[in-house]
């Protein structure tokens, strides 16, 4: 279901299995590959509610295809930068909630894609490292704005500075990762999250999507005003009006139960 050579998209359901499949190079992210993403999550089909970000193989994604790096003049860095910007703003900003499933390495541009994901479900295999720093040039897809506000500005300054690697307990302790599963589990675990997230209703999660992180920018004043339109239109939607009446009548779950 999608023409891209290094890209699987498998439809379960309801949820989307979107697999960069470069096993053989850990998944290493090349402009072709970034460009495959962006055209898969800009075109997914509309009954898919959900979807689970993985990589093929034993890593998530081990950067940036180093073959590929080439020497560019400072407009053409530019521009090379904005189409990354471009390509996973398509996954945070996209039609629908995306979670990772992270094994092995999240490194450099494997990390600023995890990060542009809404949920990241890391297996005891895991480590995240933003190499960059040690090769002399910077993070270009959005590391700079989505790491710091996942672990903060100065752990994301001492990983570039010094090459720290965080292991997949610490980094679920800092920030990165949501939840922290068995080696071998994180797909099965993000497939199950990605389920329940399908079952929410549409408005809801794309409130949580796009308002929720631009209200946390914004002054408080204006963060309320966000809050009080976005839950206007939420409650508004048919579907949240039949899940309410649901709830008062005793036919939904209550919190803490299935």
């Amino acid at each position: 279901m999608t023409s891209h050579p290094d890209i699987q998209l498998e439809i379960d359901g309801d949820v989307a299995v979107v697999r960069l499949n470069r096993a053989a190079k850990r998944n290493a992210l090349s402009d072709s590959l970034i460009l495959g993403v962006r055209a898969t999550f800009e075109n997914l089909p509309s009954s898919v509610r959900a979807a689970v970000l993985d990589g093929a193989g034993d890593h998530f994604c081990a950067g940036l295809d180093l073959s590929e790096l080439t020497e560019r003049d400072a407009g053409a860095g530019l521009h090379h930068s904005r189409m990354w910007h471009a390509a996973l703003e398509e996954v945070q900003y996209g039609p629908v909630p995306v979670v990772a499933a992270l094994h092995g390495a999240v490194v450099g541009g494997g990390l600023e894609l995890a990060a542009s994901c809404h949920i990241r479900v890391a297996d005891e295999t895991t480590f995240y490292a933003l190499p960059e720093g040690s090769r002399g040039i910077f993070v270009g897809g959005g590391g700079a704005v989505r790491i710091p506000r996942l672990i903060g500005t100065a752990r994301m300054t001492d990983m570039m500075l010094t090459g720290r690697v965080y292991k997949a307990d610490e980094g679920e302790r800092v920030g990165f990762a949501q939840y922290l599963v068995p080696a071998g589990q994180a797909f099965a675990k993000a497939l199950e999250l990605a389920r329940r997230v399908a079952q929410n209703a549409p408005l809801t999660n794309y409130a949580l999507m796009h308002a929720l992180p631009r209200i946390a920018e914004q002054p408080a004043d204006q963060g309320f005003l966000t809050e009080a339109l976005m839950a206007a239109i939420a409650q508004s939607a048919p579907e949240a009006k039949q899940r309410v009446r649901d709830f008062l009548e005793g036919r939904a779950a209550k919190v803490g139960k299935s």
